[in-house]
Formats: C-alpha cells, sequence, structure tokens
C-alpha cells in the first residue's frame, strides 16, 4: 500500500514513523512533512487545506490510502475532495468534522446523543458572555467556537480576561467549570463501529505546576495508572459510540479519528470537548504503545471495515513526551535558530527519540526551529518512571537558543 499523510507537525511524524515500520506500506509520503518527517517519507509541496491539489498529489502517487492529520484540512472539506475522487482516505468529512470546528455545534450533537457534558451557553455579544459568567461564577471557562489549533480556551477567575477573550473571538460557548483530572480518549472509527485506543494525558499550561497560559500540549504520557477501572469501556457506551451513532442518524457519518476530551468530575465522566483528528501531543504516547500495524487500522477505518479487524495489541509499557517549545512560545516564539543534538538524543535502541513539530531543513544541512513548538522528544519504558527518565535525558542532549520546556510531565503519576 502506498500511503499519503496530509500535514508537517509532531502528529504527522508519530503517524509517519509507525506507518513506516508497517510492512504493509510500501511507500510512505507526506505533505507538506517537516525536516523530520523527510526522515522517512518523501515529502512534497502542498496547500494541505486545497482539496484539489491534495488529491492531485494523491492520483499522482497512485496513494492507496491517504491520512489527513489536522483539523483545518479536514473542516476545509479535503477528505470530501477525496472521497468523490474514488481515494481512501482517513479522516471525517467537514460536516462530520463540525464537532471540532464549532463547539455550539458538538454541544447540540452532545444534548441529542445523550452525552454528558458541561452546562453551556452560546453568546455573541458582550452582554450575553456577561450574563452567562455571573450565572455559572468563576473560575470562568471561554471557548472560540471556532478552529484555534488548541488555544482558543481561556479558564480564569478574572472575569475582566474571560470577557476580553469573549470579545476577541465573536460567538463563543461560556461554560461550567469541571473539577477533576482530565484524560484524552481516542477512537478510531468507520461511521458505525467505534474502536477506542488506550488513553493518555495531555499538559496544557505552559509552565511547571500547571501555570501559565494555554498552549497546543507541551507534554503528554501513557497509560494512566490512576484512571479508574472500565474507563475506556464507560466511554465507549456513554460517550463515544451514542456521539457516532447520531452523526450516523443525521446523515452525516463520522469516520476517522474521534478525540474525546474528558473531565473525571466528582458528579462522573463529562466531555470537555471533540476533536476530530489525532491529538498533539498525546498522539505521540498512544501510537509509541500500538504494537498493532497501523495501516492496516487506519485503512479498515477509511473502508468501512472496522468490525473485521483483530483487537489491537498494545506494549504492556509506558511512554512519555516532551515537548521542546522556542522562546516566546506561545504569544510571540522566536523561529529561525539551530537546533543541535538530534542524533545524540536518539536511543539506538529505540527507547527514546525525536519527532519534528515546528523544524525545517537548511540549505547547508542544519536543521532550524520553524514553529511555536519546535520537537516532541518521547520515549519508552517499563513503567512511567522508566520512559520519563529516558524522556529527559534526551532533552538534556538537544540545543536550541531559547528553548523552553517543562519538567514535571508524568511527574506525579510516575511516583
Amino acid at each position: 500500500m502506498k500511503v499519503l499523510v496530509i500535514g508537517g507537525g509532531a502528529r504527522e511524524h508519530a503517524l509517519c514513523r509507525s506507518l513506516s515500520q508497517d510492512p504493509a506500506v510500501t511507500e510512505l509520503h507526506c505533505a507538506p512533512g517537516n525536516a523530520g518527517i523527510a526522515q522517512v517519507a518523501t515529502v512534497h509541496q502542498v496547500d494541505q487545506s486545497d482539496g484539489a491539489q491534495v488529491t492531485a498529489l494523491a492520483r499522482g502517487l497512485g496513494a492507496g490510502l491517504v491520512v489527513v492529520g489536522p483539523e483545518a484540512p479536514l473542516v476545509a472539506g479535503v477528505a470530501d475532495a477525496l472521497r468523490a475522487a474514488g481515494v481512501a482516505v482517513f479522516g471525517p468529512s467537514a460536516e462530520a468534522a463540525r464537532l471540532e470546528g464549532s463547539k455550539a455545534f458538538a454541544k447540540e450533537v452532545m444534548a441529542a446523543a445523550g452525552v454528558p457534558t458541561a452546562r453551556s451557553y452560546v453568546c455573541t455579544t458582550p452582554a450575553e458572555a456577561a450574563e452567562a459568567l455571573d450565572a455559572f461564577g468563576a473560575p470562568y471557562v471561554v471557548k472560540d467556537d471556532g478552529l484555534a489549533a488548541g488555544k482558543g480556551v481561556v479558564v480564569t477567575s478574572d472575569r475582566d480576561e474571560a470577557l476580553a477573550h469573549a470579545a476577541a473571538c465573536g460567538q463563543v460557548v461560556i461554560e461550567e467549570y469541571l473539577d477533576g483530572p482530565e484524560v484524552s480518549l481516542f477512537a478510531i472509527t468507520d461511521g458505525t463501529t467505534v474502536l477506542p485506543l488506550q488513553p493518555a494525558q495531555d499538559f496544557k499550561r505552559a509552565l511547571d505546576g500547571d501555570q501559565g497560559p494555554n498552549t497546543g500540549g507541551m507534554g503528554a504520557y501513557s497509560p494512566l495508572p490512576w484512571a479508574p477501572e472500565g474507563l475506556v469501556e464507560e466511554v465507549l457506551e456513554t460517550v463515544l459510540q451514542p456521539t457516532v451513532d447520531e452523526l450516523r442518524r443525521r446523515g452525516t457519518p463520522f469516520s476517522g479519528l474521534l478525540y474525546a476530551g474528558l473531565a473525571l468530575t466528582s458528579r462522573g465522566t463529562r466531555v470537555i470537548e471533540f476533536n476530530a483528528r489525532f491529538g498533539d501531543p498525546e498522539t505521540q504516547v498512544v501510537l509509541a504503545r500500538l504494537r498493532t500495524p497501523l495501516a492496516g487500522v487506519l485503512h479498515a477505518s477509511a473502508t468501512g471495515t472496522l468490525d473485521q479487524l483483530e483487537p489491537l495489541r498494545w506494549d504492556e509499557g509506558a511512554a512519555v513526551t516532551v515537548v521542546i517549545a522556542a522562546e516566546g512560545y506561545p504569544a510571540a516564539p522566536r523561529t529561525g535558530d539551530p537546533i543541535e543534538g538530534l542524533a545524540e538524543a536518539e536511543a539506538a535502541d529505540g527507547t527514546a527519540y525525536v519527532l519534528h513539530a515546528g523544524t525545517k531543513a537548511a540549505g547547508d544541512g542544519r536543521v532550524l526551529s520553524a514553529g511555536g513548538r519546535v520537537l516532541s522528544v518521547t520515549a519508552t519504558g517499563a513503567g512511567l518512571a522508566e520512559a520519563r527518565e529516558r524522556a529527559y535525558r534526551a532533552v538534556e542532549r538537544i540545543s536550541l537558543a531559547g528553548g523552553q520546556h517543562r519538567g514535571d510531565i508524568a511527574l506525579k503519576a510516575a511516583q
């Protein structure tokens, strides 16, 4: 099978790494890719949100499967263009991807499907926002209704800050604050069958101790030793399957990766948000533990044959990923700085490796920073403590001027 991956971040590097290790994959391509992906796949320059360009590339390559990584191309309808051309694609239609593209739409679907989530109001004016904030009280949760690359949410006890975020966004969803730890649970679906993956936890705040501004994610780990027994089965029954069934009932079946961001509250499990694609950086640790070859699973989703798959096989150990971000991230990241020590960070036995997020290759062979989140340093081990130690040992071998990373990824869970 020839596979084309769309995207150019660490999530796509993780996907490409797993696909490159799958014996069923005869050729691997990625567009637009990055400096790290270019080491395992042939990269192509393309506008990843242009359905016609992506379809032309896929047909020119003779791709038997296209995997769409980021949310923007999905919301733009790239998967629709590929399906219309008869190309097998892993990723939902534009209509189904509204589950991520519009927080208000997601709330509507959850209400219809009986999915437990936070009480909320959709607000379009400052007066409506102020009324909603006062109805729920602090801490305030304000979400941009549209796509915001994981940075459209403000959680604050400062009412003025909450109002300012609402005003800057236009239409927002304001909801009650959900207490308790957060869990990310991915599920692969073909629109009927739902196949949950292993849960993970990510770290959204920029600084240690969950301080600082919200980011796209500064690290993640899996498994979750503290998660209640039966959590995956419960979420499949109360969240994932009802949502997939509801979208199919509406005539807009969801095929691809359904991501549920969950809060384990004192009143039970609640959905914080849905995403319509693999989350970053959780993908890095979930795929690090997956032993079933990836291409066949994604192809089964794309072709409606998930019910014929054998149960997924998982590594019993643990995985930790630590994000190295640029100076100034998330507000104003600095780019163009050389990155050194990448080869030294990689473990010969494959237990530690570097996934590129925002990088580009310079003409002289150097690798330069080209985004806010620059690298995802990922490691595996028999347990979280070992995986964590290997990940941070690898991080210390990498040099990026002004680079920043959290020092407490998976720390509590490993203790």
